[in-house]
């Protein structure tokens, strides 16, 4: 033992063994179970002893709970890694909601939005710039008859009628395009079943709005006359079968016809009905017979267009003749040809008429989307429950606007008109006769119109107030003044179909031999290059002046053998 001796100052002598004051230092006593002594710890032991704080957080103690138990069960815990380091990361930034699914923005298909507007800003300075191109209304004519005209294949019979096999009284619904259609068809079912044909009656329809009978509308002596000799016409059923039915022809049999139905049905369908004869014996035993009248309502598209030859005669001469409007519409039509001509002298009288269906209800028919935003979703609400109550809401029931526009089903607005013209070589300087009704948006949609064609003309602005008070409250005769003047214009062009562009495109080759000149736009094709945000001035007039030679190419007929 290693002793240490001292002298205790005033407190006695304190003696320290050297194991004492260090113990790491040990002495093997005699009855210890130690054979040899352990080694001196290393100096840097003691010195990561001496550093060791003297306590841990509870934070650390926790993290080393966690991270023991990973390492003992680390092949099921890893397992699940990646989902617990996203929910660390979510927790972290305190958006830990799993509700929220991924948000796919997708851009519509080229050509499903409208953008026209877009297009004529981006080519707007290169249109005003265009003096190149000459004005095709003088030379819009590509192919020549070379003086050989045609000639109606329609001509009046002079033989007499047989005995009438009935009556048939129709009921036309619609507008005056669609009741035009109606008549057409009444004349050449009646004479194909050899019946008398009672002068149609015009539902009235909460679209138009127009009260008018037939005789407001054509000529209704004339309309007899003409047909004549061809088929029987009277403008009421004779006494005797009015008693019959109390006076009321609605108490008359309805046949319910289907659309579009063949010449086979009514041969095998109405016209034994038209044959059955009925007796009565009356008081005094007189004994007389009647033939029985037919009633079929409503009948605007109720005879197929694969009729035979003569059947379509009958239609033809009821189209291009007989029907001539009555004297005040043809009288106050004339005349706004004749200012439309005196405007137009520097282009020899010539100018082009264009069929605009801007209307609202056209609009909201069409379940197309413009450029009204909010306002114009509400308006075309309004307007589908005002005329076409729970068509549009039914169960079931999609509006798919992208897809109408993309399959060509949108009406052309006054600004893609003006594009599509100028684009086919018309000058600023063309004089257009603008056949619609009231244009949805008024002057914000029909402004770039102008710009483009300031030069057009409407039948509001031929004529007075005065002049256009008789047709004014009636839609369908204030149509007839635009059927007149679209009838004798150099072009007239069509921008949604219809009846009307159809019965005007038969009626002016009827009457020019052959010699006239329809635009039908491709608004497929339209739809895509108005949607094109690298649009060229130079490639949209190459475009429109191939669908102008369509045009062409469609609108020259074979003759017939």
């Amino acid at each position: 033992m290693i002793m240490t001796h001292g002298v205790d100052g005033g407190g006695g002598k304190a003696m320290i063994s050297q194991a004492e004051r260090d113990p790491s230092i040990q002495i093997r006593l005699p009855g210890s179970s130690h054979s040899s002594p352990s080694p001196p710890p290393s100096p840097s032991l003691l010195r990561s002893k001496s550093s060791e704080p003297p306590s841990r957080t509870f934070a650390h103690r926790i993290s080393w709970i966690v991270l023991s138990v990973i390492l003992r069960r680390r092949r099921r815990i890893l397992l699940f890694a990646p989902v617990i380091y996203i929910s660390c990361m979510l927790f972290h930034m305190h958006k830990a909601s799993f509700d929220a699914g991924p948000t796919i923005h997708r851009r519509p298909a080229p050509g499903s939005v409208y953008r026209s507007p877009q297009a004529y800003a981006k080519l707007r300075a290169e249109i005003d710039a265009d003096n190149a191109t000459a004005d095709a209304i003088s030379t819009i004519w590509k192919r020549s008859y070379k003086g050989v005209e045609w000639k109606p294949c329609v001509n009046k019979s002079n033989g007499v009628l047989p005995e009438s096999n009935g009556f048939i009284f129709i009921e036309a619904n619609g507008g005056l395009n669609q009741q035009r259609t109606s008549i057409c068809n009444a004349v050449a079912v009646a004479g194909y079943l050899n019946a008398t044909l009672v002068i149609p009656n015009f539902h009235y329809h909460s679209i138009w709005k127009d009260p008018s009978k037939f005789g407001d509308i054509y000529d209704e002596d004339y309309f007899i006359s003409t047909l004549a000799n061809d088929v029987r016409v009277v403008d009421t059923v004779p006494e005797y079968l009015m008693e019959r039915f109390d006076y009321n022809l609605t108490n008359v049999y309805n046949f319910r016809v289907k659309a579009w139905a063949p010449t086979s049905y009514y041969r095998d369908s109405v016209l034994p009905k038209l044959l059955e004869e009925k007796t009565q014996v009356l008081e005094v035993f007189v004994v007389f017979s009647w033939h029985r009248v037919i009633r079929i309502s409503p009948f605007a598209n109720r005879l197929s267009f694969d009729a035979p030859r003569a059947i379509q005669k009958f239609r033809c001469l009821a189209n291009n003749v007989a029907l001539r409007f009555a004297k005040p519409i043809l009288t106050q039509g004339e005349t706004l040809v004749k200012k439309m001509k005196k405007l137009s002298a520097n282009n020899t009288g010539k100018y082009v008429s264009v069929h605009l269906r801007f209307e609202e209800d056209m609009v909201a028919f069409s379940c197309c989307v413009f450029d009204g935003g909010n306002q114009e979703k509400q308006d075309m609400i309004a307007a589908r429950e005002r005329g076409w109550k729970g068509k549009f809401t039914k169960p079931g029931r999609v509006i798919r606007p992208g897809a109408n526009r993309l399959n060509g089903k949108c009406p052309l607005t006054p600004l893609e008109v003006g594009l599509i013209l100028r684009g086919m070589g018309f000058n600023k300087s063309t004089y257009i006769y603008l056949a619609s009704g009231p244009i949805y948006g008024g002057n914000r949609t029909m402004d770039p119109l102008l710009e483009m064609f300031p030069n057009l003309q409407t039948k509001e602005m031929l004529a007075s107030e005065e002049e256009l008070a008789p047709f004014k409250s009636f839609s369908s005769r204030m149509a007839a003044l635009d059927y007149t003047v679209c009838l004798h214009s150099e072009v007239f062009v069509t921008t949604q179909g219809g009846n009307f562009p159809h019965f005007l495109m038969g009626h002016r080759r009827y009457l020019f031999g052959g010699h006239s000149k329809t635009i039908r736009p491709d608004k497929r094709k339209l739809a895509v290059l108005f949607d094109n945000p690298k649009l060229s001035w130079r490639s949209f007039k190459h475009q429109m002046l191939i669908m102008r030679s369509h045009s062409d190419s469609k609108g020259f007929e074979l003759k017939r053998s």
